[in-house]
């Protein structure tokens, strides 16, 4: 438990993810018979898994539609089917990253395509700042739970779980993250009167939106469709996707520049990067743990004051929620799921069920301070602060942490869907 401690003294130096792990876990070893061989084996196969090559794919996508046209139509189509409600634009920016999250399965992505399309838009409409990047900062958190999905991936890969079935077990939740944010936002706008536009959208302009977005909206049902009929793997999913963003963008839109492709190509690796580097060092951090016995003695701790699988549970949710707030979601995973993992199975946790819990607490902390990514890329195109905007960021935050506790304490919700399927 004291090496465990002093992990998380070098995260309170603001060393980097991957440098802690790496370093905590050369610390630990020294103090063992171990060979420090084994330091760049176990790196080197902590990545070597064919499902991870899905996660700088999917950025790639997400860099992709985000230049190339897609995502501007697919807000445009939502604008004319919501557009009219109270507080319009605020559930055209929802509507718009339930789609975007169908391909990217990015929340850092997510809120910078949706936000750099409505935020100023939202501005000049008469939104305040404040509650402007709230909400783009909470609706790009539902990209890593509507499938496809990056954190369910590495999830996926650390239990040796189905990942198909970790991607449908994600749909419903993900739904009712964007229901919940719009009930959220129609009772914010009734109060502050964020209007909409003057009249319902005529049908003729809903189908036109519609016959623009409608190769863009294709995109997702290619991807979840596949996958779940078993034409392609997860992995393959992401090479399509990345296919039909360049033909959409380059050749169907003809938005997409060699200049452009080429820094979306850039960005994606550089982001891609970042992520193996802490999961190379992650793979090392837990097997080390586990010839330690660590989850095991964390388990039998915890077992002598839980006596029920709902107190787990509530447990675990306050420790990812706690840590979401100042680590990233594939660090957070990487370290949390395998020392839970006893515990899971102890108390005959559905896998599926855990996984997506798991997500939807992280992706919940990717927009909460102090280091919530998305809150920074919605501040930044805001013109805004954290400071400046919590107090509406805890009202936007609360319908999330009421969904977080039903799909805790009601499996079903996450369950029913891919049991449906037959997965």
């Amino acid at each position: 438990m004291g090496w465990i401690a002093g992990l998380f003294g070098v995260f309170l130096l603001g060393i980097p993810i991957s440098f802690s792990l790496g370093i905590t876990t050369l610390a630990g070893l020294l103090g063992t018979g171990l060979p420090l061989e084994v330091i760049v084996q176990r790196m080197f196969t902590g990545v070597d898994n064919f499902a991870f090559v899905a996660i700088p794919l999917f950025i790639l996508a997400g860099n992709l539609m985000a230049v190339g046209g897609i995502s501007r139509r697919i807000t445009d189509f939502s604008e004319a089917l919501v557009g009219h409600w109270p507080g319009g634009l605020g559930m055209v920016t929802i509507v718009a990253s339930m789609i975007f999250a169908a391909v990217t399965g990015s929340a850092i992505a997510a809120t910078a395509a949706i936000g750099a399309i409505l935020i100023s838009e939202m501005i000049a409409k008469g939104y305040s700042r404040s509650y402007t990047a709230a909400l783009v900062a909470t609706a790009g958190s539902i990209g890593p739970i509507i499938p496809p999905s990056i954190p369910l991936v590495v999830y996926g890969v650390i239990v040796s779980g189905s990942i198909a079935k970790l991607f449908m077990g994600g749909v419903v939740p993900g739904i009712l993250m964007g229901i919940f944010l719009m009930i959220a936002n129609w009772l914010i706008s009734k109060r502050r009167g964020y209007v909409g536009r003057p009249e319902k959208a005529p049908t003729q302009e809903i189908l036109q939106g519609l016959k623009d977005a409608l190769l863009a909206l294709f995109m997702p049902v290619i991807i979840v469709g596949g996958i779940v009929a078993g034409i392609f793997t997860p992995t393959e999913s992401a090479a399509i996707a990345v296919a039909y963003a360049l033909i959409l963008g380059g050749l169907v839109y003809r938005e997409l520049s060699w200049k452009m492709i080429a820094k979306a190509f850039i960005d994606a690796a550089i982001t891609n990067g970042i992520i193996l580097t802490v999961l190379m060092t992650a793979s090392l951090f837990i097997w080390f743990m586990t010839v330690q016995m660590i989850p095991q003695s964390i388990t039998q701790s915890l077992l002598q004051v839980i006596d029920t699988k709902w107190g787990a549970l509530l447990i675990m949710n306050i420790v990812l929620l706690i840590a979401g707030t100042f680590i990233d979601t594939t660090s957070a995973i990487t370290i949390f799921v395998p020392l839970f993992l006893p515990l899971v199975k102890n108390f005959g946790i559905d896998l599926v069920h855990f996984g997506v819990v798991v997500a939807v607490n992280l992706t919940i902390g990717m927009c909460t301070p102090p280091l919530g990514v998305c809150l920074f890329v919605s501040c930044e195109i805001a013109e805004t602060t954290i400071v400046e905007m919590f107090k509406d960021l805890v009202l936007m935050l609360l319908p999330l942490l009421i969904l977080l506790a039903i799909i805790t304490y009601v499996p079903i919700t996450i369950t029913w869907l891919p049991n449906f399927l037959g997965l």
